[in-house]
């Protein structure tokens, strides 16, 4: 069996957010880190209240006996769960509505006054665009097709 990175991920993704879903808890990403010769599988969980170690320690055994059963990868690796962390990224379109208020660094496909990169705090979002207002008070509408990556900005 040939190890393909992506559909791997996309059927970890599947499973984990079942096993997370059932537990009460959101599945904010899933990443491989490695080749085929073995490698770390990342899993991030998250909750409105925080998680604890004990809702990681759940997913990690449930998905890690689910991923024994599955077989789906062909080399030894390490399975981490755990918290998105204060600069996660930013993934879902419903993520941007729940951290509204919030700073953020966005990554656009297309420069914007002359950056790719701009930072702001996320005012509102619709179906279609986040806005953002930068440290001059400048209001940005930025179109979720155009936002390469996004993470929010810890802020202490």
């Amino acid at each position: 069996m040939a190890f393909e990175r992506k559909a791997v991920v996309e059927q970890v993704r599947e499973m984990a957010e079942r096993i997370a879903t059932s537990a009460g808890l959101e599945l904010v990403d899933a990443e491989w880190r490695g080749g085929s010769r073995g490698g770390l599988l990342r899993v991030f969980i998250d909750k409105p209240d925080g998680i604890t170690h004990s809702d990681c320690e759940l997913v990690s055994h449930q998905l890690s006996a689910a991923l024994d059963v599955a077989d789906l990868i062909p080399s030894t690796y390490r399975l981490e769960v755990s918290s998105p962390g204060l600069d996660r990224k930013l993934s879902k379109r419903s993520e941007f509505e729940r951290f509204a208020g919030c700073k953020a660094k966005l990554r656009v496909r297309e420069p914007l006054h002359g950056a790719r990169s701009v930072t702001g705090h996320i005012q509102s979002s619709s179906p279609a665009a986040v806005s953002l207002r930068t440290a001059r008070g400048e209001m940005l509408e930025i179109s979720f097709d155009d936002i390469e990556r996004a993470r929010l900005v810890a802020e202490f």
